[in-house]
C-alpha cells in the first residue's frame, strides 16, 4: 500500500494542508494520509513556535471525520530537533516493508533539501512529492543531484493549482483581529478562538 506522509509545523494546520493531502491522495492512490506535527522544527528555530499540544489537537480537530487521513505524534514525542529522515526511518519500521512512503513538502522545501539531515538517506527510503508553492519555481533536480544522489529518481511533481494560504497569514490576520473563516476548518477556529492562540496574552494552557 502507498502511504503520504504531510508533515509540518502546522502552527495552525489550514486548508490548503487538507487539499493537497486530498489531491495526493487521490491522484497518487495513496491508502491514507498521515499528518506528522513537528515537535522542535529545526528550521524555524527563529521564532516561537505554540506549544505542541495545541498544534496536536488542532490537527486531530482538523481531520476528524475523514477515514484517509491519520495522525502521528512520532515527532512531538521525541526529544530533540524533529529531522524528516528520523521520522520516515521510524514510519518505514513501524509499517514494515509492505508499505511504500510517498512524503509530501512543497517546492519551497525541497529547494531546501540539500540543507537537510542526511538528505541522500531520505530519497532512499521514500519518495518525495513535489507540491506547487505560490511564488516558488520549480527546483532544478539536475543541480541538486551533484548535491543530493538520487533525488531525481525520488521526485514525483504533484501540480495542482496553487493554494495560496499560509499559517503566518493567519496568525497575522488573528493578532490584527481580523475573520479565518474559511481558511481552516471550523473546529480548528473554534479551537483558536477558546484557547486565544496567536494573540497577547500568550495562549492558556
Amino acid at each position: 500500500m502507498n502511504i503520504g506522509v504531510l508533515g509540518g509545523t502546522f502552527d495552525p494546520i489550514h486548508s490548503g494542508h487538507l487539499t493537497i493531502a486530498e489531491e495526493a491522495r487521490l491522484r497518487l492512490n495513496l491508502g491514507k494520509v498521515i499528518f506528522v506535527p513537528a515537535g522542535v522544527p529545526w528550521l524555524k528555530s527563529e521564532r516561537n513556535i505554540t506549544p505542541a499540544r495545541h498544534r496536536v489537537e488542532m490537527v486531530r480537530l482538523a481531520i476528524e471525520g475523514r477515514p484517509y487521513f491519520e495522525l502521528s505524534t512520532i515527532e512531538v514525542e521525541r526529544p530533540g530537533p524533529s529531522y524528516s529522515v528520523d521520522t520516515i526511518a521510524a514510519l518505514r519500521q513501524d509499517l514494515g516493508p509492505e508499505y511504500s512512503l510517498f512524503f509530501l513538502l512543497g517546492w519551497d522545501s525541497l529547494a531546501e533539501l540539500p540543507r537537510w539531515k542526511d538528505p541522500a538517506r531520505l530519497v532512499q527510503m521514500c519518495r518525495l512529492v513535489a507540491v506547487t508553492r505560490p511564488g516558488f519555481s520549480r527546483p532544478d533536480l539536475e543541480a541538486m543531484e551533484k548535491l543530493v544522489p538520487g533525488v531525481s529518481e525520488s521526485v514525483v511533481w504533484l501540480d495542482i493549482p496553487p493554494v495560496d494560504i499560509s499559517s503566518s497569514d493567519i496568525r497575522a490576520r488573528i493578532a490584527a483581529g481580523l475573520t479565518i473563516h474559511g481558511l481552516v476548518p471550523s473546529a480548528v477556529e473554534r479551537y483558536i478562538s477558546r484557547h486565544r492562540l496567536y494573540r497577547d496574552p500568550a495562549p492558556e494552557g
